[in-house]
């Protein structure tokens, strides 16, 4: 086993032999400056990454669209994020749209929009949907997405929500499975972001 013997203790400052090298110049405050520099910027870049994925971990979730019933603001294939959060502190509000675990296979998830909330009165008069004995204004839903069915009237339970896709011929929405329940809503879609050609909020 090797051993590094300790110095003798000095009281004095060392003295350079007369063969010692020289010592070295102190290094100059401008390299000092850009060592400092550089430091801070990692630092920062590490703190921003680390935010971000928690952004990501518990705010937000990024999801893909699969499927073109939520045309023509979601098309297939677009990834977007949703918010994970914001149903903790706020309600769920009639033309949300929303990410949900479908009602008849928990496994897959559905997107699509809230057209009517607990205890609203909703039915659909040969695709005409009438809300609280109104008929409700859906500008999302073009002429051409529009259907003919209609539903008898319904109260919508506690605690549930009637979900609809915008693109209306085609959507499988709660007009087949019926409201979905609150503990099955996870997500809002806030934000589409790719591609760039559809990118922006979702309204």
């Amino acid at each position: 086993m090797q051993t590094t013997p300790d110095r003798p203790p000095s009281s004095s400052a060392p003295l350079e032999s007369p063969g010692a090298a020289p010592s070295l110049p102190h290094p100059a405050p401008g390299i000092a400056s850009k060592a400092s520099s550089l430091g801070l910027w990692i630092r920062d870049l590490v703190v921003s990454a680390a935010a971000s994925i928690l952004i990501i971990t518990f705010l937000y979730q990024p999801v893909r669209v699969e499927g073109t019933s939520m045309l023509p603001r979601l098309e297939d294939r677009d990834r977007l994020f949703i918010n994970k959060f914001v149903y903790h502190i706020s309600a769920i509000e009639r033309g949300d749209v929303v990410v949900f675990r479908y009602p008849r296979d928990p496994e897959k998830s559905y997107i699509k929009r809230v057209i009517a909330v607990p205890g609203d009165r909703l039915r659909i008069d040969h695709g005409q949907v009438w809300l609280n004995g109104k008929p409700l204004r859906e500008d999302y839903v073009p002429l051409r997405y529009r259907d003919m069915r209609s539903m008898a009237e319904m109260t919508i339970p506690p605690d549930d929500y009637f979900m609809m896709g915008d693109h209306r011929s085609i959507s499988s929405d709660s007009r087949e499975f019926g409201p979905v329940s609150r503990d099955l809503i996870y997500g809002k879609a806030v934000f589409v972001y790719w591609p760039a050609k559809d990118a922006g909020a979702v309204r």
